[in-house]
């Protein structure tokens, strides 16, 4: 699954662990690693968090596009 190599991809890309991403999603390592390895399927909520904190769009990170550019944003919520 794309998904999965793209979440490792882009954290890595920063240089960051898997602990640093967890804190920034409130929850542990390994349950974020599950997201990695696929064991677990990522919560909506944490899938657009990533997005906005890799600067990206959810497509972009489930594999559904090869644009890593954000969206416009709409100004709803």
């Amino acid at each position: 699954m794309l998904y999965l190599q793209r979440l490792k991809d882009l954290r890595e890309d920063r240089d960051l662990y898997q602990s640093d991403i967890a804190k920034l999603l409130k929850t542990t390592q390994p349950q974020y690693s599950k997201y990695e390895t696929g064991e677990r399927e990522i919560p909506v909520r944490h899938l657009i968090t990533l997005a906005d904190f890799y600067h990206t769009s959810t497509d972009y990170i489930l594999g559904r596009t090869q644009n890593k550019a954000p969206y416009p944003k709409t100004g709803k919520k």
